[in-house]
């Protein structure tokens, strides 16, 4: 394993500063004990055709599981990922398998009991969009995706069966601003309460470049249908490509401790970078200067764009749940910096199980009447996450360009 990014990709070496993975030096000292703990499990990954699940199936098949079992909601994209894995120099167990059907459905309870035990449940599944907590019926629907379904299936008969769950998180469950970010600091508690009988760990992330759904993508997107670029210029994001994504899942999960939470190991003064200044990097790359405008209106009315120039609305964040920056962890968590040389370790405290039984009891009782109240659902979530932090601006990204 070489660690360097495809050397055609200077686009993202460009805007990462680096052609080599930042963990790959952890993941070759780290060999042995990945190989002893992957060679021989039965795996299932659930989310496994998102960007940042398929990057871990892709690493994780190197070190040959007894079963690696695939599930994923979208079938089209699930496909790609079998194609890829099987069109790869990868060998793939003689016990593979795609399953298209959602985490937490009927189907799901049917699949694993009739497909396991499973030795490893790894879950990238997840509604990860601020955007999402627009709506009432959107942020139930988040609701159900980032913590019913996980707590559901680790306390179900099949999950008995497990050594190791992982799930993903997020840089926004730590002080949550937003109710996404609070969802998933609950999605860490369903899945710490499991820590004393599995090894229950997780990763935060910075935002993986050009993923799927990204803004960064979207750049990609608006420049092939010859549309304006826009980005707020007051709002900073740490950056990994998809190979460092997948890394940093497969070290917390596999060499991680029960009630660990793994993320890079990167500083504000360093690392954090601005879309605007992406948005700029972007179009260099492409031989184009920003054409900056001075409103959404104005970008949309350039329909003649001069040569070299391409049309740029940056504007200030004024929507509800932005955080102008990430944090990985608490200002009062002790980390672990001496393990890894570019991943940090913090433990969280085992949680108390009364709080999101509550909580989900709440949510049932709410789900269950005639009409759901956003502010209902937002008071509920306030008393499970005390520490969020939540203004409701009554704006949000669909309302922006």
């Amino acid at each position: 394993m070489s660690g360097h990014f495809d050397t055609s990709d200077a686009l993202l070496a460009r805007i990462l500063g680096r052609r080599r993975s930042l963990f790959a030096d952890d993941v070759e000292a780290n060999e042995a004990a990945l190989a002893e703990a992957i060679g021989g499990a039965r795996l299932l990954v659930v989310g496994a055709a998102g960007s940042i699940g398929g990057a871990f199936v892709r690493q994780v098949a190197r070190y040959r599981p007894r079963a690696l079992h695939l599930v994923d909601i979208n079938e089209n994209t699930l496909v790609e990922v079998v194609r890829d894995l099987r069109s790869s120099r990868l060998a793939l167990p003689d016990d593979f398998r795609s399953l298209s059907i959602d985490f937490g459905s009927a189907e799901f309870g049917g699949a694993v009991r009739a497909l396991g035990p499973y030795d490893a449940f790894v879950n990238f599944s997840a509604m990860k969009h601020v955007r999402s907590e627009r709506d009432v019926f959107s942020l139930m629907r988040m609701i159900e995706v980032n913590i019913r379904a996980l707590a559901d299936w680790l306390a179900s008969p099949p999950a008995a069966s497990l050594s190791r769950a992982f799930s993903v998180s997020t840089d926004k469950s730590v002080r949550p601003v937003n109710l996404m970010g609070a969802t998933k600091n609950l999605m860490e508690q369903a899945l710490f309460g499991h820590g004393a009988r599995l090894s229950a760990t997780s990763a935060r992330f910075a935002n993986v470049a050009f993923s799927a759904g990204s803004l960064l993508e979207g750049f990609e997107l608006r420049l092939a249908k010859r549309q304006p670029i826009a980005a707020p210029m007051d709002v900073k994001r740490y950056f990994i490509s998809h190979e460092e994504a997948g890394q940093l899942c497969l070290l917390g999960c596999f060499l991680g401790r029960s009630g660990e939470v793994v993320f890079p190991r990167m500083t504000p003064a360093d690392d954090l970078m601005g879309f605007a200044d992406i948005a700029t990097a972007f179009l260099h790359h492409h031989g184009l200067e920003p054409l900056p405008c001075g409103s959404e209106d104005e970008a949309r009315a350039i329909t003649d764009i001069p040569a070299g120039r391409w049309p740029c609305f940056f504007s200030r964040s004024d929507t509800t749940g932005e955080k102008s920056f990430e944090e990985f962890h608490r200002p009062t968590d002790v980390l672990d910096t001496a393990r890894y040389r570019e991943v940090a370790v913090v433990r969280e405290a085992a949680p108390d199980p009364a709080v999101l039984a509550g909580f989900l009891d709440t949510i049932r009782a709410l789900r269950g009447r005639a009409e759901w109240h956003k502010a209902e659902v937002v008071d509920a979530i306030r008393a499970a996450v005390p520490e969020l932090d939540h203004v409701e601006l009554d704006r949000s990204l669909d309302q922006k360009m």
